[in-house]
């Protein structure tokens, strides 16, 4: 995917997704631009129906479907996406099959069960579950959703690039975190269009580093992750997607969280903002955080993804 297609992908799929989803707070966080110097805005995806960004790119590949095409469908997920797919289709019409890393929180595959999707636990690493998940769709005749690397799933996620700018004039900066990269994709691809000038910084935690550790070295790695508060970006990539390059041209800027700053991020938005978020939402938190003194007089915007996290880890990052 050029850079040149990712603007009208995103135009595109602002027009298609709109009527589904809901335009998320832009809030200015006092705590944040207090410790860093910057003026803090926080993206609230966690606001976002089905309690994701997810929901965006979903809608956007689903609604680019004949309606035939989304009756039955097949994706893959550490979660959040799948919750998305399954919300998707519930207003669309439809269902799915759901591949799910056996590591998935009891959370995530809460949410789902309403829904009447299919679960199949496949592994322990997302990955596992989206390489079954392309056989299946492909043996069975069906559609495969993927989490990240489709052109529809970008457009989507770029959407929220699309209303930070409605909301916020001359933005310097945008945080976003990291797992196959259709989110940092999206925005920094729409955005960057407009704007040149823009600094991403894309967030990681340690433990499951490979979009990273791949950028680094200039080609898709084979990495192993260890469990992590972020395990909404965690695992490996598709060795053929979409968004690899795209990260290697828009990412101004790494940071790497470990588990200790991960969970720091995620009681100060509890504690600031009396605002619940899973690990891979506090991983834009946790690297503003690890890096003040770089923005200082600068407006900056932190995208905080989602919000589903169980009451076992909300226990642990508390107690800790």
């Amino acid at each position: 995917m050029r850079d040149e297609e990712i603007l009208p992908e995103v135009e595109a799929a602002e027009k298609r997704i709109r009527p589904y989803i809901r335009e998320t707070p832009l809030e200015p966080s006092h705590e944040l631009s207090e410790r860093s110097g910057a003026d803090v805005y926080l993206k609230l995806e966690s606001q976002q129906l089905s309690g994701s960004f997810k929901l965006r790119g979903a809608l956007n590949k689903l609604l680019s479907l004949d309606e035939s095409e989304r009756q039955r469908v097949v994706t893959a997920s550490s979660g959040n996406h799948a919750a998305a797919v399954a919300y998707a289709l519930s207003k669309l019409g439809g269902t799915a099959i759901i591949y799910l890393p056996e590591t998935v929180s009891q959370a995530k595959k809460d949410a789902l069960l309403p829904y009447g999707v299919e679960l199949r636990l496949v592994g322990q690493d997302s990955l596992e579950g989206e390489l079954e998940a392309m056989k299946a769709a492909e043996g069975e005749g069906l559609v495969y959703v993927s989490p990240y690397s489709d052109p529809k799933v970008i457009g989507g996620q770029g959407t929220i690039g699309l209303e930070i700018e409605r909301q916020l004039e001359n933005v310097d900066a945008v945080f976003v975190p990291i797992g196959g990269g259709g989110l940092i994709a999206g925005i920094a691809g729409y955005m960057k269009a407009r704007h040149p000038g823009l600094h991403v910084t894309g967030c990681q935690a340690q433990n499951s580093c490979v979009m990273t550790e791949s950028v680094r070295a200039g080609k898709i790695l084979e990495l192993a992750s260890e469990p992590t508060l972020a395990d909404g970006t965690a695992g490996g990539l598709d060795p053929n997607t979409i968004t690899f390059p795209i990260c290697q041209r828009t990412i101004d800027t790494f940071v790497l969280l470990t588990e200790e700053e991960i969970a720091a991020a995620m009681r100060l938005a509890i504690e600031k903002h009396y605002m619940i978020i899973e690990g891979a939402a506090a991983l834009s938190i946790a690297a503003l955080m690890k890096e003040t003194d770089a923005w200082r007089g600068k407006r900056v915007v932190l995208v905080i993804s989602g919000k589903k996290v169980s009451v076992d880890i909300l226990k642990r990052v508390l107690a800790d």
